[in-house]
């Protein structure tokens, strides 16, 4: 536990895992928040070298993403987890299917539900955009691997904690 405590005007605030931060370590997460937006951007931006490689907006992203680990859900699932309004989600999944990534199928039990399903096409895809962001990252940082497991482990912290916050009603939009 850390206990360090630092003055913000007349009251000591605890730092760390345990406690609040003070306006400098709100300054640094903004900071880190501002980054990942923008290396998130930048990875977006560049596009693919390979060919191959079937472009994806950040919603499809998502739901692929998702996919690699639950490779037949159904789009309740796949909106819960990714956050997404199903209106949105039945979009996303059109796309996918147009670019033959994702298939839909009539759930066997009573063949009104549906499960999504990733395709061959569709798990090659993100293992070979994989490779290219991991070789963009790895070249922009000089590939200096000497802070990446810190790095790692406190991105998944952060995203970890982000997901388990996300807002539950229908009405939350993301912010700018």
């Amino acid at each position: 536990m850390h206990d360090e405590t630092h003055r913000t005007g007349s009251t000591t605030a605890p730092t760390g895992p345990a406690g609040p931060t003070g306006p400098a370590d709100d300054r640094r997460w903004a900071d880190l928040a501002d980054l990942v937006l923008i290396i998130s951007r930048e990875i977006q931006f560049r596009g693919y070298t390979d060919e191959q490689a079937i472009p994806l907006s950040p919603s499809e992203g998502m739901v692929m993403r998702h996919l690699q680990h639950d490779p037949a859900a159904t789009p309740s699932h796949i909106a819960a987890a990714t956050g997404l309004q199903r209106t949105n989600l039945s979009a996303v999944l059109r796309g996918l299917e147009q670019k033959g990534l994702v298939e839909r199928h009539a759930s066997p039990g009573d063949g009104r539900g549906v499960t999504v399903h990733l395709t061959e096409l569709g798990r090659a895809n993100y293992t070979l955009v994989r490779r290219e962001w991991a070789a963009a990252v790895s070249a922009a940082a000089g590939h200096d691997t000497g802070h990446l497991a810190a790095a790692l482990a406190l991105l998944t912290t952060v995203e970890n904690g982000l997901t388990a916050a996300r807002p539950q009603t229908r009405g939350a939009r993301p912010a700018p």
